[in-house]
This record gives structure tokens, C-alpha cells and sequence, in this order.
């Protein structure tokens, strides 16, 4: 998935052989990469993408699953997420085949626009099969993968009745427990500055996840303005609102980082009133005059620590 992975845990002395678990999750993800990247041309989701006719396209039930999920948080959304979103971000440089061209231009963006649309797939469970109502949809997972990938770690180690630990994967994290001492495990949420790293806030987290979005680790610069990877599907542009990061604490990783990328696209006002529509438990930070304001949901306040 191009990032790191981390699993922290406490079991009891001689309960666990410690590389063959490593070795188990590394098997476990590398099965995710060959089922959803599309840095893989052999995955499967690269070889949906590939294919060009209007038949179902059977896919393992992981897979399925997690369209199933993403199509759920699009229409929760109002298409602010859309996995089918790739032939945009691509087009900006941020896909498997990075670019140094300058921004597209708007005949292109709208050309390319026609392609998107989280109505454009069918997704069947049982069985486990996708399906395309146009030729040139082109489905990314990146912005929920992480998370299903998180959670997966999770069902192992609840399998190996692991009673504590911490799964992380390029920033999105889960929890089961707590530290043998009784206390939370604490995980850090970032402020969003570019080229260095300080807290914005400390967080408990007790059997369930977080996840966050952002604007500003990844982006792109084209003649001379910076732009943002985070791909707005309504538009087919990089966001420019004030909004800089989210945090998501939901059951789930990967509902948590769809979420957050949702709130992400949907900016400041937008994404807030979804959150406290929805009863979510989400941090904003909003970029105000030089400055950072930190806006959250009650349900995520009782979370935090300092």
C-alpha cells in the first residue's frame, strides 16, 4: 500500500510465537494488495479496471465487501467519496503513474469527469462479482483500503485471542483493550504543518479506531501552486477550502477512513453538519488566518485525553 504497518501488542508469557504472527500478517496484506491495489496490474481490481464489457466481474468477497462499503458512504455523502474517482486523480499526477505536467485543463477535466461516478459500478456479495455501467470506469480503494486492511489485522489477532493491541497502517489505527496497567492506549492526532511534526491532541481509544485525512503531507506542485491530493469527484479538482485534516473515531478503520475522506472532500461547514448529523465521532481543523481552529463533535470529545 506504499506505507508502513505496525502492530503493538500484551499477551501472556509464552501465549504467542511472535514471527509466526508476523509472518500470518504479512501474508494477510499481501493477499489485500493482490486483491484491491492498483499499483499491481495482476490485482484483481486492476484487472476490473482493465476489462471493458458489461458482465459481472467476479472478485473475492473482500473485495465486494469493500465496494459494498465505500458505495454506502457515497451516498451518505452526496458523492463527496467515489472510489471511482482514479481517472481524476490520475490525471493530476497523484496515481501509479506520476506526472511533472502542469494542471489539466478544463475540456480535459470535463472529458474525464464523464468517467466518474459511484452509480457507474454494481457491486453482488453473494456471489462476490462487480460490474460496470460504463467501459471507462476505473474503481481506486485507496482511501478505504487502509482501513479494511486494519480491521482484517484486528479479526487475526481476536482470532488469536490477543486481549490487547494496537494495529496501525499508514496512520489509520485500531484498538482492542487496554494496556496491562489498565490504562487506554493513547495515539496522537497530528497539526497539520507541512515538514514538521507536533501534537494537536492526545486520544483514548478503547476498542474501536481512528483515521485521518489531510491535505498536507501529500500534494503536488505545478507551476508554482500547490495542490492538494485529496480529489474533490464533484468537481474533478484538488480541494481548496480551509478545511487542513479529520479525524474519525468510529467500530470500524475502515468506515472511519472513508469517513474522514468524505468530511475531507466536503469541507469545513458541509462536513460538520454531516457529522453532527449523523452522530459521528469527528475533529476538523480548519486553517483560519495563519492559524489552526480545532472543531469536534461531542461524541469525539469524550475521547480526548489533552
Amino acid at each position: 500500500m506504499g506505507t508502513t504497518y505496525a502492530v503493538k501488542l500484551y499477551a501472556a508469557d509464552g501465549a504467542l510465537d511472535s514471527g509466526a504472527l508476523q509472518s500470518q500478517v504479512d501474508e494477510l496484506l499481501e493477499n489485500i494488495n493482490d486483491q484491491m491495489s492498483t499499483w499491481r496490474p495482476d490485482s484483481e481490481l486492476s484487472r476490473f479496471n482493465e476489462s471493458q464489457g458489461p458482465d459481472w466481474f467476479p472478485v473475492s468477497s473482500e473485495t465486494a465487501r469493500v465496494v459494498e462499503a465505500a458505495a454506502a458512504v457515497s451516498e451518505l455523502s452526496g458523492g463527496a467519496f467515489d472510489v471511482t474517482v482514479g481517472p481524476i486523480v490520475n490525471l493530476w499526477g497523484f496515481g501509479p503513474e506520476r506526472s511533472d505536467a502542469g494542471p489539466p485543463s478544463d475540456q480535459t477535466i470535463g472529458a474525464t469527469l464523464k468517467r466518474v461516478g459511484y452509480r457507474k459500478i454494481e457491486v453482488r456479495v453473494s456471489p462476490s462479482a462487480l460490474r460496470k455501467h460504463d467501459p471507462g470506469v476505473y474503481v481506486d480503494l485507496s482511501a478505504i483500503a487502509k482501513g479494511f486492511a486494519v480491521d482484517a489485522i484486528a479479526r487475526l489477532l481476536d482470532e488469536r485471542q490477543i486481549p490487547s493491541y494496537l494495529v496501525e497502517i499508514g496512520g489509520e489505527l485500531r484498538a482492542r483493550g487496554s494496556k496491562p496497567d489498565g490504562s487506554p492506549w493513547k495515539v496522537a492526532i497530528e497539526r497539520p504543518l507541512p515538514g514538521e511534526r507536533s501534537i494537536q491532541a492526545v486520544m483514548a481509544l478503547h476498542d474501536n479506531a481512528i483515521a485521518t485525512s489531510g491535505d498536507y503531507r501529500n500534494y503536488v506542485e505545478k507551476g508554482g501552486k500547490r495542490y492538494s491530493h485529496t480529489i474533490n469527484p464533484r468537481t474533478g479538482r484538488p480541494i481548496t477550502h480551509g478545511l487542513a485534516s479529520v479525524s474519525i473515531i468510529a467500530s470500524s478503520a475502515m468506515r472511519a477512513d472513508a469517513l474522514a475522506t468524505a468530511i475531507m472532500v466536503m469541507g469545513p461547514e458541509e462536513g460538520y453538519r454531516l457529522a453532527l448529523r449523523e452522530g459521528l465521532a469527528a475533529q476538523l481543523i480548519i486553517r483560519t488566518e495563519g492559524r489552526f481552529q480545532a472543531q469536534a463533535t461531542p461524541q469525539f470529545e469524550r475521547n480526548v485525553l489533552r
